[in-house]
This record gives structure tokens, sequence and C-alpha cells, in this order.
């Protein structure tokens, strides 16, 4: 272990590479829509609906593909609604 100041490097947290990063950010993002679901939880379903929906779009069509069990009867809802998640319909 190795002391820098007054941190140790076990304290230190940086991506050691990218996947490591990209895992990060998606935990960030998982958090901020759970905050987001305390104050409104039908802003956040329908952040997760667009979601999806983007992510379909980004993967050509095949986004459902890597999901199993809830999650992609979750995606097969939005994706098969036929038009994009709206917060008023």
């Amino acid at each position: 272990m190795t002391t820098f100041g007054h941190l140790e490097d076990t304290d230190i947290d940086i991506a050691i590479d990218e996947r490591d990063a990209g895992e990060r950010r998606g935990m960030e993002l998982a958090t901020r829509l759970r905050m987001v679901a305390a104050e409104d939880p039908d802003l956040a379903q329908e952040l997760v609906d667009n979601l999806i929906v983007a992510l379909d779009k980004a993967m050509g069509g095949n986004f459902r593909e890597f999901l199993e069990g809830e999650a992609r009867e979750a995606a097969d809802r939005v994706l098969t609604s036929g038009n994009s998640p709206s917060r008023n319909s």
C-alpha cells in the first residue's frame, strides 16, 4: 500500500480499462434514475422507455436479443407500443 499525502492508494478509485469506465457510467446512470424515481416515478418510467427506444435504434433493432426475462418483456412492451413513449399518453 502506498500513501499519497493523506490518501492511501486503496482510496483511489480509477477505471483500469474502458470496460470498467463504462460500467461505472452505467452504475451512475442507474443511481440517478433511482433518484428521479423516488421523486417522480412516471418521469423515471418515461426516461427508461426512451432509453430502451434509443438503444434499440442504435443497435439496429436488435436490442431485445441481449435481454432476458422481465427486462426483455419490458423492452417488448415499449418497442411494440407503436409510438414513442410520452408522458402524456
